[in-house]
This record gives structure tokens, C-alpha cells and sequence, in this order.
């Protein structure tokens, strides 16, 4: 199943200055496998040493934040639409 994923400029590195790639998979896990099989390296920056996803990462299917949903186990339909947005912090 083909879906869009936006990629955010911190990572776009690893698709080739690419700001949005298509994947196939039938889940999220299954969608980073993909990216990581053609972009070396990018699952990495996404989910962490045990398999989860990165606490200052979030990604959603649609406009759903996948913790709220199935997390990796989300399931991706065909043109879905996945979003990869590492959170931000600081101020004043």
C-alpha cells in the first residue's frame, strides 16, 4: 500500500533533500522499514534502541498522533497521508 510521507528538514538528509517520499506498508512499523530499506538510517532517528517510537518525535497518520492510536502497529490504507514532526522545546 502507497503512502506520502512528509519528512522534516532535520531528516531530510537521508532522503536526498527530499521533503516528502512515498513508502509502502500496511503499517507505520511496516512504512519505516521501507524508508529505512532506501534511506539508510532514517528509522533510526525515528524510533528508538527498543523498537518504540522517540520521545521527542511525533508522528501521525492523518491528523492523528499514532500514541494515541496504535502507535506502530497504526494501520496505513493506501494514500494515507504520514507526518514525521520532531517536537520542539526552549524559550525564554
Amino acid at each position: 500500500m502507497a503512502v506520502s510521507v512528509r519528512i522534516p528538514t532535520i531528516l531530510r538528509t537521508y532522503t536526498g533533500g527530499e521533503s516528502e517520499v512515498t513508502a509502502d506498508g500496511a503499517t507505520l512499523a511496516d512504512v519505516l522499514d521501507d524508508l529505512d530499506a532506501r534511506f539508510a538510517g532514517i528509522k533510526g532517528r525515528v524510533v528508538d534502541e527498543d523498537g518504540r517510537l522517540r520521545r521527542f518525535v511525533n508522528v501521525y497518520v492523518g491528523n492523528d498522533d499514532v500514541r494515541f492510536l496504535d502507535d506502530l502497529a497504526t494501520p496505513t490504507p493506501d494514500g494515507s497521508q504520514i507526518s514525521v514532526i520532531p517536537a520542539v522545546a526552549g524559550g525564554c
